[in-house]
């Protein structure tokens, strides 16, 4: 795991001061390091994940969806079609939340030391790239549709798309109510409020087709809803590429991590430093310590890790904590009598 050493200073592995101000310093030396378990530190999920809150969005949406794609093949709309697709995105996006939140359950265990985490974020990114492939094909079909119109049925896709708010807003208002600390969970609201906004502008498209027979208001939405997509897709594939590439939480920044670490007393390098997430809302650092040689190195390890708890909210630290010494250690063999 790569991390940010707060100052680039290419110091070596040993301890010491800066000769220039005496005052501790940060090294840049970077070195991969796999995070372990330890006493007192959980990588289990939280309880409050509310599965069935997301099983009850999910029956809405399929069923839902199923009407909604033969309203939209009878009444040749594409604005009805795209919700459709939007909508089997939203069924996904929970169906898989739901399937990782259920692998992220088991134990960490043999090789996968932090259990199976990480598969909401697997399914987060497999959301967001399947959203960007639907809005591809949405627009690229209301384009073709701009040019050559067909006739749509307005009063048909008016009422699917005023059922469609209803639907939409109990499945919004179901997982606004659930765990959304889960970058997974929160895909699936953002999914289902965007999907919630689309059958908005499909009741005004639909509106538009009745009072003025304008027939291209259809395609017209299409475009604004294949814009929501991408918007949402970005944001899900932006967030969960952050976590695969161990890039420091948001609202975390290395550099005053280790300001803050170097300024602890008898603090005097800090070096190796990484800041991470093992999955969205599970933050986790490491960091190689030196301290003075009177200091008591096992205070000072506590003492940093009450303060990275209370002041940037990391729990899981590994604080690797010796003491500075510029001296070789003098090995003494006993003499041996004849």
């Amino acid at each position: 795991m790569t991390g940010r050493s707060p100052r680039v200073t290419c110091l070596p592995g040993r301890g010491g001061s800066d000769h220039r101000s005496g005052r501790p310093r940060l090294g840049s030396a970077y070195r991969a390091r796999m995070a372990h378990d330890h006493g007192g530190h959980s990588h289990g999920v939280h309880a409050d994940a509310d599965r069935g809150r997301l099983t009850l969005a999910l029956t809405l949406i399929v069923a839902f969806m199923a009407i909604e794609v033969a309203t939209a093949v009878i009444a040749h709309s594409l604005a009805l079609l795209s919700d459709a697709g939007h909508m089997l995105t939203d069924a996904a996006a929970i169906g898989f939340s739901l399937f990782a939140l259920q692998l992220a359950s088991r134990p960490a265990k043999g090789a996968m030391t932090f259990g199976f985490r990480r598969a909401e974020i697997l399914s987060a990114q497999a959301n967001g790239v399947t959203l960007l492939v639907l809005a591809a094909f949405i627009t690229y079909e209301a384009i073709r549709r701009l040019f050559d119109p067909p006739h749509v049925r307005g009063g048909l896709i008016l009422a699917v798309a005023l059922v469609g708010i209803l639907v939409n807003l109990a499945a919004t208002r179901t997982l606004a109510k659930a765990n959304r600390q889960s970058l997974n969970v929160e895909g699936s609201f953002q999914h289902v409020l965007t999907d919630l906004y689309g059958f908005i502008g499909t009741a005004i498209a639909a509106g538009v087709i009745l009072l003025t027979g304008f027939q291209r208001a259809d395609p017209i939405v299409s475009v604004l809803i294949a814009a929501l997509m991408t918007r949402s897709g970005l944001s899900l594939v932006k967030a969960s590429g952050r976590v695969f590439l161990e890039a420091a939480p948001r609202g975390i920044d290395p550099g005053a991590v280790g300001e803050m670490l170097v300024a602890q007393p008898g603090v005097v390098e800090v070096h190796d430093l990484h800041v991470w997430e093992i999955s969205n809302g599970f933050p986790a650092l490491s960091a190689h310590v030196l301290v003075t040689a009177a200091s008591d190195c096992h205070a000072a390890r506590r003492t940093m890790e009450t303060v990275l708890r209370e002041r940037f909210g990391l729990d899981h630290t590994t604080l690797q904590v010796d003491h500075s010494g510029d001296g070789l250690l003098k090995i003494e063999l006993p003499s041996c009598s004849s």
